[in-house]
């Protein structure tokens, strides 16, 4: 495993750095044959609002989706409360294997992916320097093929009372709120989080924002808590890729692709 920085320079273990699986060539062209094998399985037993590791499907659509579901709100003249929850930690393997079952797999595949998992063992590599050996009793290896494919199937059944849109573990949660409504998002993150409980996985509360967009309510609701934390509220936010707005403007994003152009020219 080699610890990638997302960061330059990294200055956090848990945020900064992403752990990238290191396979066999070989193991990797298996994975393939076995990953379209179940795909081909699955693809119409998904959920329609997921958008990634699926053939056909991109950030693009995810982001044309939301976005034409938020400016329609707001051009009514209503609000939209947007939650990016951004990240689920734990991939329990018993839990993961009972999907498999779930989707109607063929045996030989539920076979197969058991020994790919059984026995699994890690062990990070920084430079010339490497750690001892880790067996794995959960998660899956960041970087293979396998990986986002097996994950939207543990995740597949995350769907609250509101809009809900995925995109692997990115998941989306959109609220419609009226001038004079009450706002039911924090309904919507308890069910989110019994949702998650059940199959066994967290969400990173640290890493959940909140956005509200359009029209400012004369009483903004209270904030919201994620697992005992408070979710931040923010006015932008990098969702796949692209940099939103309260105000649904491009300014932002804008700035940000100006600015990593000018300093990719100068560096």
């Amino acid at each position: 495993m080699i610890p990638v920085p997302k960061a330059h320079p990294p200055r956090l273990i848990e945020s900064d750095l992403r752990p990238i699986s290191l396979t066999p060539t070989l193991s990797k062209l298996l994975e393939s044959f076995v990953g379209a094998w179940i795909l081909e399985k699955i693809q119409g037993k998904l959920d329609p609002h997921q958008y990634g590791a699926i053939n056909g499907r991109s950030t693009t659509h995810a982001l044309i989706d939301m976005m034409q579901h938020w400016n329609r709100a707001v051009d009514e003249g209503q609000s939209v409360r947007a939650v990016f929850a951004k990240a689920f930690d734990h991939v329990d393997h018993n839990v993961l294997l009972e999907k498999f079952t779930e989707f109607n797999l063929p045996d030989i595949i539920i076979q197969w992916m058991c020994s790919f998992l059984q026995h699994r063992r890690q062990r990070v590599k920084i430079g010339s320097v490497m750690s001892e050996w880790l067996e794995m009793d959960a998660g899956m290896p960041q970087g293979s093929y396998l990986g986002p494919l097996t994950f939207i199937m543990l995740v597949d059944k995350l769907q609250t009372s509101c809009m809900t849109h995925k995109f692997v573990d990115d998941t989306t949660l959109s609220e419609i709120v009226a001038k004079s409504a009450i706002s039911y998002m924090q309904e919507c993150c308890n069910e989110l989080v019994e949702q998650s409980q059940e199959a066994r996985m967290i969400v990173n509360g640290r890493k959940t924002k909140e956005m509200m967009i359009g029209p400012i309510l004369k009483d903004p609701p209270p904030d919201l808590l994620l697992n005992d934390t408070v979710v931040d509220r923010v006015s932008t936010f990098k969702l796949l890729g692209v940099h939103v707005s309260n105000d649904l403007k491009w300014t932002e994003h804008v700035r940000a692709v100006t600015k990593k152009h000018h300093r990719a020219c100068t560096s």
